[in-house]
């Protein structure tokens, strides 16, 4: 039994065409060429945030608006231990201060982390500090 030439399914052909997806949450494909490619998102590194909220930190302390470590770690909820690590910060050189305030994310990559930062801040001596500092920013 041989069916007729209607009823037969058209050949597959090849499709060529340019897709590109539209969202991250949801999956489509949309023809056309790739729209440009959109810059870096750049925004300050989260150890630049939170060394800039260390030098807050201490000068909410020193102007006396709040009495201790303790008093702000209660009102930012944050542990102690937390805003000790926090004023760790401001132990480091000034100038390695400085570099970290600019540094940059580039798009959600940290280019260090805290914990390795608040190890140079442990070092010693700025000259320590500064030696640490130079090997930490050669990897990034």
């Amino acid at each position: 039994m041989s069916a007729s030439p209607e009823s037969r399914p058209a050949e597959a052909g090849l499709v060529s065409a340019q897709f590109h997806r539209v969202r991250r949450s949801k999956v489509r494909f949309r023809e056309g060429a790739r729209p440009p490619s959109r810059e870096a998102a750049r925004r300050p590194a989260h150890v630049a945030r939170m060394l800039a909220l260390a030098h807050h930190v201490e000068s909410v302390i020193a102007r006396g608006l709040v009495a201790s470590a303790a008093d702000v770690a209660g009102q930012l909820g944050f542990t102690r231990a937390r805003v000790t690590h926090l004023l760790d910060l401001q132990l480091l050189a000034p100038d390695i201060q400085e570099e970290v305030l600019f540094l940059e994310a580039v798009d959600g990559e940290e280019p260090l982390s805290e914990r390795s930062l608040r190890a140079i801040a442990h070092a010693g001596t700025w000259e320590v500090q500064r030696e640490r500092w130079r090997e930490v920013k050669a990897s990034f």
